[in-house]
């Protein structure tokens, strides 16, 4: 397989690309300056040069907050930007996967399934969400949207080593415990996407195993790493960002076939030992 990776810097992109190579397959990687996905026809003639199979397009306005505050130019990116894509891949004839979030449902109930209702709370959620849109109108016939959550990884800023780099010289952490997630690893991710890539075009849920909250989630970070470091539960409320953060945004899978990334506790074990 040639496979064509938009975003090949980024946390997710690293280990794909990593992932992609070692089992034997083609892979080109694009970013930025390479590649401007709000440039229609750079991104039609940069992928056409690519001539791939499969293109994983991963780039993004990830700001959370950020977009927020600058809704109009995350929705260039992150909705204008994954049309293009998928018009690029269309006219390549290659499989696209669009990488998606949780952020796209409110977080109200779950777990969400693939066709649960989406209604996002945060300019984040609505580009996604705009973007998922976009490219199933433009290429219904090739696009495969995987949302995943909560990522962390060795290529990137990330919850995990964020933690443990604030408990040294401290008694204590306070961690939001109203928040339940499913902690993703990019390691475990990128098979998924492979597999998701053959899979019908539709929708696939690519999320780790089981869910937690972020309170939750250090703690057993910390208890892995060894860090003598008290995790005290606090509320959403109390760290008052400019985004809202969605209350459950844990994501079920449904689809037969699908892959089933393993329990995220398992996933966050091996990440702790490699990273010490």
């Amino acid at each position: 397989m040639r496979a064509l990776v938009i975003g090949h810097r980024g946390m997710l992109g690293t280990d794909l690309m990593a992932h992609l190579t070692a089992e034997g397959h083609d892979a080109v990687g694009l970013d930025l300056p390479e590649i401007d996905i709000t440039d229609r026809r750079q991104a039609m003639r940069r992928v056409s040069e690519a001539a791939p199979d499969v293109v994983f397009h991963l780039a993004a306005w990830t700001d959370v907050d950020g977009a927020e505050e600058n809704e109009e130019q995350a929705l260039l990116v992150n909705g204008e930007g994954t049309r293009n894509v998928a018009i690029a891949a269309r006219d390549a004839g290659a499989a696209l996967v669009a990488v998606s979030t949780d952020y796209v449902f409110p977080g109200t109930g779950g777990p969400y399934q693939e066709d649960s209702a989406t209604d996002p709370i945060q300019a984040y959620g609505r580009t996604k969400l705009a973007g998922e849109r976009l490219a199933e109108l433009e290429y219904p016939e090739g696009t495969r949207i995987a949302r995943t959550a909560w990522l962390y990884g060795a290529h990137g800023r990330n919850f995990v080593d964020t933690m443990i780099g604030l408990a040294e010289g401290r008694d204590h952490v306070d961690v939001v415990a109203d928040q339940e997630g499913c902690p993703t690893w990019t390691r475990d991710l990128c098979p998924a996407l492979v597999e998701v890539a053959a899979l019908p075009p539709g929708v696939y849920h690519t999320a780790g195993g089981g869910s937690t909250t972020w309170a939750g989630f250090a703690r057993e970070a910390f208890r892995l790493a060894g860090v003598q470091c008290e995790v005290r539960d606090t509320t959403t409320e109390a760290f008052a960002r400019p985004a809202p953060r969605p209350a459950v945004s844990v994501l079920e899978v449904t689809h037969e076939g699908a892959p089933r990334l393993r329990a995220w506790e398992d996933s966050l074990a091996d990440y702790v030992r490699e990273r010490s």
